[in-house]
């Protein structure tokens, strides 16, 4: 029989992984699946537990900690379980950023809602995806483990400000790399 773990033991289990230095290994972890729990990011980077927002950031950002992405799926992961989640988009929603240097010398630092850092970078991409119909553009960049962030609607038109053109693209330097955001030509 396989028991459903609360939202309470997860979040026990995942204090307890984060006692130690950084985040949780959990890229590492590959524990039995014991089921889903009700559990759901919004597009907005709202955690809902049972339908209900959850109020506690710090409770969001300890289960963000633990968070793994297993091709289109994502778990919450202990050592000892592991437990599906709905995701709506991203899970992490980048709502600010900060612009060093200038040109290729550029470094964009952004700051997630829950309070995550990453930096621009080959390794850490920034991507753009444009809806087939309406061309809308939904821009992402990579936070940690194979986990994006949504960057805001605020924060893209501040990066389209500072954008370049480079080889037929327009888009952004950060880190040395250039991330292409739409052909130069569709830009007049």
């Amino acid at each position: 029989m396989i028991v459903k773990p609360s939202a309470d033991s997860i979040a026990t289990a995942a204090r307890m992984a984060a006692q130690g230095k950084g985040l949780p290994p959990v890229e590492k972890w590959n524990p039995p699946f014991c089921g889903d729990l009700d559990i759901r990011i919004s597009r907005d980077g709202t955690w809902f537990y049972l339908g209900t927002p959850i109020g506690r950031p710090e409770l969001a950002r300890l289960f963000s900690t633990i968070l793994k992405r297993e091709g289109e799926k994502y778990f919450l992961v202990t050592p000892v379980e592991k437990v599906g989640i709905q995701v709506d988009d991203a899970p992490f929603l980048a709502v600010d950023f900060e612009a060093t240097g200038a040109g290729e010398a550029q470094v964009l630092r952004f700051t997630t809602s829950i309070g995550d850092k990453t930096t621009a970078s080959s390794e850490n991409p920034i991507r753009v995806v444009r809806d087939p119909a309406s061309g809308e553009p939904s821009p992402y960049v990579h936070v940690r483990r194979g986990l994006e962030a949504l960057i805001d609607r605020k924060s893209f038109y501040r990066l389209v400000e500072i954008g370049a053109h480079h080889e037929g693209w327009f888009g952004l330097w950060s880190s040395g790399a250039f991330f292409p955001v739409i052909p130069s030509a569709e830009m007049l």
